[in-house]
C-alpha cells in the first residue's frame, strides 16, 4: 500500500468508525419509537420522532459551516505550521456557536410553531414532535460547540480524537435514550439527545485541554507528497512556539477582529447559504411525504435513514480528503492535492459499490429491524430499488465536497448547492404539475426520491466541472 493511502486510512479509519454509530443513533430513537405504542400506532410514533428530527435538521444543518469552515480554514493553517492561528480558529469557531446557541434559544417558540404551520402532518405527530422540541432544544450550546470542535480536529489530523467525541455522544445517546425511552416514555428519546450532547462536549473540552498542555502539534504524521518519490513518511515534531505576551483581552480582540475575521465571515456566509440550501432540500422531502399520510412519512423517514448509512462511510473519506488537501494547499504543494484527489475517488466509490450490494440483500430485513409493524415495512416494498441507484452518485458527491471543504473553495460548493437545490423542487413541481397536481401516495414518494437522486447528480456534476476547470483548488 502506497503511502498516501496509508494516510487516507489513518484519517478515515477513525471517522468511519464514529460515524458508523451516527445512523443508529437516528434507527435507536426511530426503533424506541416504533415499539412504544400497539400496533397501529407505531408509524405515528415514527413520525414524531422524523418530524421533531427534522425541526432540528432545519436549525443546526443551517449552522454545519461551523464544522466545514473550522476544519477547512484549520487545516490549511496547519500546513503552514501556523499553530497560534489554529488555536485562533478554534476560539471564532466556538464563540460563534455559543452565539448561535443563544440566538436559536430566544427564538425557539416562533421557530417551532411556524416550522410545524407549514408541516402538514397529523395532529398527533405534530403533538409529539413539539414535546420532543422543547426538550432537545436545550442542547444546543453543546451541539454547536462541537461542530466547531470537531472541525479543529480534523483540521488538526487529528480524526481519533474527533472519532473519540463522537463515540462517546452516539453511545451515551443509544444507552440514555434506550433507558429513558423505557422509563419516561416518548420524552425520554429527547432527554437521551441532550444528556448525551452534553456529556460530549465536557469530554471534548478535557481533550483539548490536553492538547494545548502537552502541545503536541504536528506529531502526526507528516505530509506525502507527491514529490516525494520514495514515498518515504517523516515524523512530526513537537511544536515548542513560546505562547504569545499579549494579554488576554488583546488577544481576543486580536481573534475577533481584523482581516481575518473578515475571511472568516465571508466563507461563512458561502457555507451558511450552502447549508441552507441542503436543509430545504432534507426539510422539504419530510415536509412534503408528510402531506400524503403518517405511512408514506414513516417508509420515507427510514428510507432516508438507510440512505445516509452510506454517506456516514463516505464521510470518513470526504473528511480525510479535508484534511489533507488543506494541508497541501496550506503548503502550496499542487501535486500532492491532484494526487489526494485521485486516490480518495478509489476508496469511496469502492465504499458506494459496497451498499450497493448491501441494499441489494439487506434492505427488508433493515426495515424490520427499524419497525415491529409489519405494515410499514411490507408497504416499503416497491422503493428498494432506490437504495441501489443512489450509493455511486452519492459517494462522488459527498466526496468532492470534503475535497472543496478542505481547499475552502466555498463559493463553489455555494453554487453546487444552489443548483441542487433548484434540480430537486423543479424535478418535484414539474412531474406534480404533469400528473395534474394529483399524485397518489406511492407515486409521490417515487418522485420525491427521483428529485433528490437529481440533486445529487447535479452536486457531482457541477463540482467535476468547477475542478476540471481550475485544474487547481489552489486558485480557489
Amino acid at each position: 500500500m502506497k503511502p498516501l493511502d496509508r494516510e487516507i486510512l489513518r484519517l478515515a479509519l477513525p471517522s468511519i468508525l464514529a460515524n458508523i454509530t451516527v445512523p443508529l443513533v437516528g434507527m435507536v430513537d426511530l426503533a424506541v419509537a416504533g415499539h412504544l405504542g400497539s400496533l397501529g400506532e407505531a408509524a405515528t410514533l415514527i413520525g414524531g420522532v422524523s418530524v421533531g428530527t427534522m425541526l432540528f435538521d432545519l436549525l443546526y444543518w443551517n449552522f454545519g459551516f461551523l464544522r466545514v469552515g473550522t476544519g477547512g480554514l484549520t487545516a490549511q493553517a496547519y500546513g503552514r505550521e501556523d499553530w497560534q492561528g489554529t488555536r485562533d480558529i478554534l476560539f471564532r469557531g466556538v464563540v460563534l456557536a455559543l452565539m448561535i446557541a443563544a440566538l436559536i434559544l430566544a427564538l425557539q417558540w416562533p421557530f417551532v410553531h411556524l416550522a410545524l404551520y407549514v408541516t402538514h402532518g397529523s395532529e398527533a405527530v405534530r403533538e409529539l414532535a413539539l414535546r420532543y422540541f422543547f426538550i432537545r432544544i436545550w442542547a444546543a450550546p453543546a451541539t454547536l460547540s462541537l461542530m466547531s470542535i470537531k472541525g479543529w480536529f480534523i483540521g488538526m489530523q487529528d480524526t481519533v480524537s474527533s472519532m473519540a467525541i463522537d463515540l462517546v455522544v452516539n453511545v451515551v445517546n443509544i444507552v440514555a435514550s434506550i433507558l429513558l425511552g423505557r422509563w419516561m416514555g416518548f420524552a425520554g428519546i429527547a432527554w437521551g439527545t441532550v444528556i448525551a450532547q452534553y456529556t460530549g462536549l465536557a469530554f471534548a473540552c478535557l481533550l483539548i485541554a490536553r492538547r494545548t498542555l502537552f502541545r503536541k502539534e504536528g506529531s502526526s504524521p507528516a505530509s506525502i507528497s507527491a514529490a516525494e518519490g520514495s514515498g518515504t513518511a517523516q515524523r512530526g515534531r513537537v511544536s515548542c512556539e513560546p505562547e504569545t505576551n499579549l494579554p488576554n483581552w488583546k488577544r481576543f480582540r486580536r481573534v475577533v477582529s481584523g482581516a481575518d475575521l473578515g475571511a472568516f465571515l465571508t466563507m461563512n456566509g458561502n457555507l451558511f447559504i450552502r447549508s441552507l440550501c441542503m436543509v430545504a432540500i432534507y426539510v422539504g422531502f419530510t415536509m412534503i411525504s408528510a402531506r400524503y399520510g403518517d405511512l408514506i412519512l414513516a417508509i420515507g423517514a427510514i428510507l432516508m435513514k438507510l440512505l445516509l448509512l452510506f454517506s456516514f462511510f463516505t464521510d470518513g473519506f470526504a473528511y480525510a480528503a479535508e484534511a489533507l488537501v488543506g494541508k497541501f494547499i496550506g503548503r502550496r504543494d499542487l501535486p500532492a492535492v491532484k494526487m489526494t484527489v485521485r486516490h480518495v475517488f478509489v476508496w469511496s466509490m469502492g465504499i458506494g459499490m459496497f451498499f450497493v450490494l448491501f441494499y441489494l440483500f439487506g434492505s427488508y430485513p433493515a426495515f424490520r429491524v427499524m419497525t415491529s409493524d409489519p405494515l410499514v415495512a411490507d408497504a416499503a416494498r416497491p422503493f428498494y430499488f432506490w437504495l441501489l441507484l443512489m450509493p455511486p452518485i452519492g459517494c462522488a458527491a459527498f466526496t468532492w465536497d470534503g475535497i472543496f471543504v478542505g481547499a475552502t473553495a466555498s463559493r463553489a460548493l455555494r453554487n453546487s448547492l444552489l443548483w441542487a437545490l433548484l434540480s430537486f423542487f423543479g424535478l418535484w413541481y414539474f412531474g406534480y404539475a404533469v400528473r395534474g397536481f394529483s399524485l397518489l401516495p406511492e407515486d409521490a414518494l417515487h418522485l420525491l426520491l427521483a428529485a433528490y437522486f437529481a440533486h445529487l447528480l447535479v452536486r457531482t456534476l457541477y463540482l467535476s466541472y468547477r475542478y476540471k476547470k481550475t485544474r487547481s483548488l489552489i486558485a480557489e
